[in-house]
């Protein structure tokens, strides 16, 4: 489908090693005059590829009309997306699909560099495919994992405390605290996590996400982060909270964070889904993507 007047064409797409993965992939109508990277943004959980309320069509298309092509395709058992043979777990298989969608862009000529968005978890999944591809240059992330501070406790409880059903909640034993309490208990005594559950409090999957920071930072990858705060839900509640759970990693420049504190983690606001619209492209346009990408082909040839 082609949208000329405003700026950028669409076509649907059948790929991967056996052409199970479907996607739309969005271009600017015209060629730019940079070549600039290569937008695909990532599944959120079981939703398909247009997103909460079609947020990443909109996102896509006005991406495509600044000059960004951009896919948007669904992993695999999802969607439109056929589900992956074999006995890959659900994240390995996601992050199989990454590279496969990056590898055909490339053999359609746009495979240069690359930019990953993803809410949930698909910024946890692009986050740990980032450090394993040299083309990606940027990860935009809105509401990864982040592990518990103590001012995110503080937070957490001060914000419950007004609410007259949190205390029956906590008095029941229920609820995040507890949870957090319950599963650090174990992590003393077994040093491992729950049979079947990974959790963000157990200290090796903390040095995880630093590790795969530190690799990001390092190797000059750009990284927008977006945190919501409007939701009771318990993911984050303050804009440093990357930031202290992190400190030994130098993000210094290579990090731009938003802070959304009204918004709830699925963008219901119409507002505030352009809000982020603005914050994305405004990103994007300013980030020096082109004379990074230039450094290291210069590095490899």
């Amino acid at each position: 489908m082609a949208d000329v007047m405003n700026g950028f064409t669409e076509q649907a797409l059948m790929f991967g090693r056996s052409r199970s993965l479907v996607g739309i992939l969005v271009r600017p109508a015209s060629e730019c005059q940079a070549r600039r990277p290569t937008v695909v943004i990532l599944n959120t959980g079981i939703i398909h590829r247009v997103g909460h309320h079609r947020m990443y069509v909109t996102l896509a298309r006005q991406l495509a009309a600044s000059g960004h092509s951009v896919l948007r395709f669904d992993f695999s058992g999802i969607g439109d997306s056929r589900s992956r043979d074999g006995v890959l777990d659900p994240t390995a298989a996601c992050l199989e699909d990454v590279s496969e969608a990056l590898n055909y862009l490339g053999d359609l000529g746009l495979g240069g560099t690359f930019i990953l968005v993803g809410l949930c978890s698909g910024a946890d999944i692009a986050l740990r495919y980032g450090p394993s591809d040299e083309r990606v240059v940027g990860l935009v992330l809105l509401d990864p994992t982040i592990p518990p501070t103590v001012r995110f406790y503080a937070h957490y409880i001060g914000r419950r405390l007004m609410r007259s059903r949190s205390w029956l909640t906590f008095a029941r034993g229920r609820g995040r605290i507890w949870q957090d309490m319950i599963e650090r208990a174990r992590l003393l005594f077994t040093a491992r996590p729950q049979e079947g559950r990974s959790s963000v409090i157990d200290p090796q999957i903390r040095g995880e996400l630093e590790r795969v920071y530190k690799a990001l930072v390092t190797r000059g990858t750009r990284l927008l982060v977006v945190l919501t705060g409007g939701s009771m839900q318990g993911r984050q509640s303050y804009r440093e909270q990357l930031l202290e759970a992190f400190p030994n990693v130098p993000f210094d420049d290579a990090l731009v964070l938003e802070h959304f504190e009204d918004s709830d983690h699925t963008f219901t606001s119409a507002s505030q889904r352009e809000r982020l619209k603005k914050v994305v492209l405004d990103w994007t346009g300013t980030m020096p993507f082109a004379a990074e990408a230039t450094s290291r082909r210069s590095r490899h040839t």
